[in-house]
């Protein structure tokens, strides 16, 4: 038996599983759309009392990830500064934000 045909055929079935894995947490969660830091500062400032999650990352460095809902759909962003928040956000500390895909 050839290591490489071995390895290919387990690869692919690794890659077909880890496909599935997102496509399923896509269809759990919904769409989550990505938006610069300055676009959800934008999107914040249109909510009265908007609702955000937080997440600290130090993976290589710290790194600032957040969640808001906004209109029915899910908005993300992450910057290596924390985020001025408006004066009536309510702030949920998650510990992991995770974003599939």
């Amino acid at each position: 038996m050839h290591i490489a045909a071995y390895g290919g055929a387990a690869g692919a079935t690794a890659a077909s599983a880890g496909a599935t894995a997102i496509a399923n947490a896509i269809k759990a969660s919904g769409a989550i759309i990505k938006v610069s830091p300055t676009d959800f500062d934008t999107i914040l400032s249109k909510s009265e009392n908007p609702l955000v999650v937080v997440a600290e990352s130090k993976f290589f460095g710290t790194t600032f990830k957040y969640m808001t809902s906004y209109k029915g759909l899910c908005f993300y962003t992450k910057s290596l500064e924390p985020l001025q928040l408006p004066s009536k956000t309510e702030l949920i500390a998650a510990k992991k934000i995770w974003i599939p895909g």
